[in-house]
């Protein structure tokens, strides 16, 4: 997992999360977190305190939702929401463009172009995942 540290999307992450708060570290795990349910019992929480960052394309931008594992991001309700009627999940080259990440392993930060956020504070139970203030 040593070599999993050192990947560029990884470190781009660290330095992230270090000029938020320095003594916040990556964790590298010895089982699988590439969805929700990976994560949880890898991290030996409940699914609803991992938070999915789910990658969309609306026309010709991308957006982020930010949803509580153990809930779903409506597609319609999106649309209503940003106005749009064509949008859908961005593709795995679509998501590794924008973000910087793969798919099962795009954080919630660090991303290599700015993104319209959106971000569902009802489906979250975790008090940490409330606190967030800002992403990118």
């Amino acid at each position: 997992m040593e070599n999993l540290l050192n990947k560029e999307p990884v470190k781009r992450v660290q330095d992230f999360i270090a000029q938020f708060d320095p003594k916040l570290k990556v964790l590298s795990l010895n089982t699988t977190a590439r969805t929700a349910k990976d994560a949880a019992e890898s991290l030996g929480c409940e699914i609803g305190a991992i938070v999915k960052s789910l990658v969309f394309r609306a026309d010709d931008t991308f957006l982020i939702c930010l949803v509580a594992g153990d809930k779903r991001c409506s597609l319609n309700k999106l649309k209503k929401v940003i106005s749009k009627k064509d949008v859908c999940m961005a593709n795995a080259e679509e998501v590794k463009v924008n973000t910087g990440f793969s798919i099962g392993g795009v954080a919630p930060i660090a991303h290599l172009k700015n993104q319209h956020w959106f971000f569902d504070r009802r489906s979250c139970t975790n008090s940490t995942f409330k606190k967030t203030k800002h992403f990118n």
